[in-house]
């Protein structure tokens, strides 16, 4: 929520000057909501790359964390799962990754060969598992416990090397509970 919709669409444009690239879902606005502008109110858009272009003077576009609901996908063979693992090592600080997959050996062969402090790993391999997981939260905040302070952070992200399994089976009746 701290990129507004320009910002958002800024970054969607400019992903789509990369030669080959485009719009595989969104790249639109939500309709009819009462979001304040200074915040991201786009549909979940997902952008496709070509591998091809991963490792060239575009990698610090491709792999910027945006702080809205907008995803890049790049398709790859697995006679180039070697260019992936070269983009991984290339990103800065490591701090978590997934590897969503039903091949344990994949899974396996990927492991092995990155390092990232939090890995979520299995077929679904969620991410928003990390609050379970993780002191998150507001920092400094003395109704967090402990979440987003200081200690928290190093505690977190200066630790062993933790994967987290999440390997189903998906429920179709499954839905997420009601908070109380």
């Amino acid at each position: 929520m701290t990129w507004s919709n320009k910002e958002i669409k800024n970054h969607i444009n400019a992903l789509l000057q990369i030669p080959g690239s485009e719009v595989v879902f969104g790249n639109e606005e939500l309709e009819s909501h009462t979001i304040p502008s200074v915040y991201g109110s786009m549909k979940p858009t997902a952008v496709e790359i070509p591998i091809e272009q991963l490792l060239t003077d575009h990698f610090d576009l491709i792999t910027s964390e945006v702080f809205g609901p907008v995803q890049v996908i790049i398709n790859y063979k697995h006679d180039e799962l070697s260019i992936i693992l070269e983009a991984l090592e290339r990103i800065p600080l490591h701090l978590t990754a997934a590897v969503v997959s039903n091949d344990p050996l994949f899974q396996q062969q990927v492991l092995g060969l990155t390092v990232n402090g939090t890995t979520y790993a299995g077929i679904r391999a969620r991410t928003t598992g990390a609050p379970q997981n993780h002191w998150f939260g507001p920092a400094g905040d003395p109704r967090s416990a402990g979440i987003g302070t200081p200690e928290a952070i190093i505690s977190t992200w200066s630790c062993h090397r933790e994967i987290i399994k999440d390997i189903g089976p998906i429920d179709p009746d499954w839905s997420t509970p009601e908070l109380t």
